[in-house]
């Protein structure tokens, strides 16, 4: 196996709004659709599109919002016999008000059987024997950290949503994802945008390890475990429709490149091509690409250039 995930299954509930709303203020929805999420199955899903060898440890409730979760992930090329079935619990599920236009989001999860994965569930051969292990944090911390020492491969992990990072999972780390908001959340340092040079201070304060930040349209700045140059990698150019899960497709296509052996920085290059085309189309899985869609955007990714 090239990549196993452990995390997530949600089912989403899309919400198409006119703009989304502030604090207190309610806004009329245009339309409600139905589609799998959850942070681990949508980065199980947009790897198993990009290669095969997927596969996904997780927990769904015995109805049909977990039936329908493991058909989306199989029809995706992803291996699910390590979901297990939890009686007595829902499937996880998310709300997600998108904006017309712009294709920014905001998102409520209810964590559901999510809540039950335990170290037990992730202590097997298929995180064992991964070439990388893809983790996030909407499952319990427990078995985050047991499946990070269980691995034997690369372990990357999305520190979403933020909440801090205990020494003993951060030393089974080998690249920590964050967005720009969750890097700020895990230095302590205070809310705002900040240039690319402060955000490579930043990643190493957090840790020693490789860390590459997720910036959206800015594309994701990469610093390096070796104290080497950050770079910042520019997207290609497209038209966002919606930007739910994109830095879920990132992750997915960071993971199966490193899985085939590619280098960091050329890893976050094919990563920030199929973040961008998941974006062209509705919902966390409505674009996600195929590796032949990767390669032909490839061209058309700015080089990557140093900060700092």
């Amino acid at each position: 196996m090239s990549v196993t995930v452990v995390g997530s299954l949600n089912e989403d509930v899309l919400v198409a709004v006119e703009r989304l709303p502030g604090r207190g203020e309610t806004v009329v929805g245009r339309a409600a659709t139905l589609a799998p999420g959850g942070k681990g199955a949508n980065q199980a899903a947009a790897a198993g599109l990009l290669g095969g060898g997927v596969h996904m440890v997780g927990r769904v409730g015995q109805d049909q919002a977990g039936d329908r979760q493991l058909a989306a992930l199989a029809a995706s090329r992803v291996d699910v016999s390590r979901v297990l079935r939890t009686p007595g619990t829902p499937t996880g599920s998310a709300t997600i008000p998108v904006e017309d236009g712009s294709g920014e989001n905001l998102i409520v999860v209810v964590p559901g059987a999510n809540a039950a994965l335990g170290p037990g569930d992730v202590d097997v051969p298929s995180v064992r024997e991964a070439r990388v292990v893809l983790l996030q944090l909407e499952v319990p911390r427990a078995a985050v950290t047991a499946a990070a020492r269980a691995a034997t491969g690369i372990v990357v992990l999305t520190p979403a949503p933020p909440r801090p990072l205990p020494a003993d999972l951060l030393e089974h780390v080998d690249v920590l994802v964050p967005n720009e908001h969750e890097l700020v959340h895990l230095a302590a340092a205070r809310p705002g945008e900040r240039p690319s040079a402060e955000l490579a201070v930043l990643a190493r304060s957090v840790t020693s390890g490789a860390v590459v930040v997720t910036l959206g349209a800015r594309g994701a700045l990469v610093v390096p475990a070796d104290g080497g140059p950050a770079l910042l990698q520019p997207p290609p150019p497209v038209t966002a429709v919606d930007t739910t899960g994109a830095g879920d497709c990132f992750c997915g296509a960071l993971a199966q490149a490193l899985a085939v052996g590619a280098a960091l920085p050329d890893a976050v290059r094919h990563a920030v091509a199929a973040a961008a085309l998941s974006t062209t189309g509705p919902g966390a899985r409505g674009a996600l690409p195929d590796d032949d869609a990767v390669r032909t955007l490839l061209p058309r990714v700015p080089e990557a250039f140093p900060v700092g």
